[in-house]
């Protein structure tokens, strides 16, 4: 809070798995320009503005975008529950369509940012960063990941318009979802898995080294679940005609309205190219009034040499 950094806080913010220790303090001394541990973050403010090229504009919209935002959010605050019925039916309409737009975007640039980290980095160098900073680091990065997968977030005290028409304390059920999580991962810990004994992947000099699967989660309201369906039937042949798509599955929770779609591609960009499609955009635009809850995407790379075995 006094305006400055020094190297350890610059460190936990800035490090993303990519750049070194020593090339992060190498940053750090060149943007201080006094060789010392106080980093002005005028000068770090100074820095970035010269390098901000496109993104000048992009951020530019963005502090406009989220003072629209506030002001619609602080809007909605004070007139939704004096509404009538159909007043109230186009405010949930437009804040869902607001944030489905939204997500899409955010989903855009999540694909591009990982491709990018994928490609300055085949081997990840880990950066320690020191314990008493890691929470800070690790609240911001959960923060991004939550965004993906929640329409706004759950701690968000307008959250609770979009379903219930009224401002709701969410704070007991992220806590309940937190507490499955760490539940989950108490299992994982606990079981003891039985590996095979390292074998070397002769496949790989032959064909290319992996591939992506994608996982869809979809849930749907029980009343459009029929629409749905055949929305998803269209999609799903769709997809599994293009030339980079490997498979397509589709599997339905049982006594849930819940589907989960996974797709394998011979690479992200194949993927990320899909996403621009006018048959994506067109079952994106087709669904999305018939969700419970906004989609929820995850992406894993996989040995390509396990798939071909698989099939042959």
């Amino acid at each position: 809070d006094d305006g400055k950094l020094s190297f350890e806080e610059f460190k936990a913010y800035f490090a993303d798995g990519i750049l070194t220790t020593d090339e992060l303090r190498e940053l750090f001394y060149s943007i201080d320009g006094r060789q010392t541990n106080n980093l002005d973050t005028d000068k770090l403010s100074d820095y970035f503005s010269q390098h901000l090229g496109e993104y000048l504009d992009v951020l530019s919209a963005l502090e406009k975008l989220n003072v629209a935002v506030l002001k619609a959010m602080d809007k909605t605050k004070e007139e939704y529950q004096g509404s009538s019925v159909l007043g109230q039916f186009v405010t949930r309409f437009m804040l869902r369509e607001t944030s489905s737009q939204l997500l899409s975007l955010q989903m855009s640039l999540q694909c591009a940012m990982e491709a990018v980290e994928a490609q300055s980095s085949t081997a990840p160098v880990e950066v320690k960063v020191p314990e008493h900073l890691i929470i800070q680091k690790n609240n911001r990065r959960c923060g991004r990941r939550v965004q993906k997968n929640m329409c706004l977030s759950p701690t968000d005290p307008y959250s609770g318009i979009l379903t219930t028409g009224v401002t709701v304390d969410t704070d007991e059920n992220w806590c309940s979802q937190i507490n499955r999580l760490q539940q989950l991962i108490d299992k994982l810990e606990c079981q003891s898995p039985k590996l095979e004994p390292l074998k070397e992947d002769t496949l790989a000099s032959t064909y290319k080294s992996n591939i992506l699967l994608v996982q869809r989660q979809m849930s749907v309201t029980e009343s459009d679940v029929e629409e749905f369906q055949k929305a998803l039937k269209t999609y799903a042949d769709t997809t599994a005609n293009q030339n980079d798509n490997l498979h397509v599955s589709i599997q339905k929770l049982p006594e849930k309205s819940c589907y989960i779609i996974y797709e394998f591609w011979e690479d992200r960009i194949s993927w990320m190219s899909y996403l621009q499609s006018d048959a994506s955009k067109m079952f994106q635009r087709c669904i999305i009034d018939m969700l419970e809850d906004p989609e929820i995407v995850s992406t894993m790379l996989m040995p390509a040499s396990w798939w071909i075995m698989t099939n042959n």
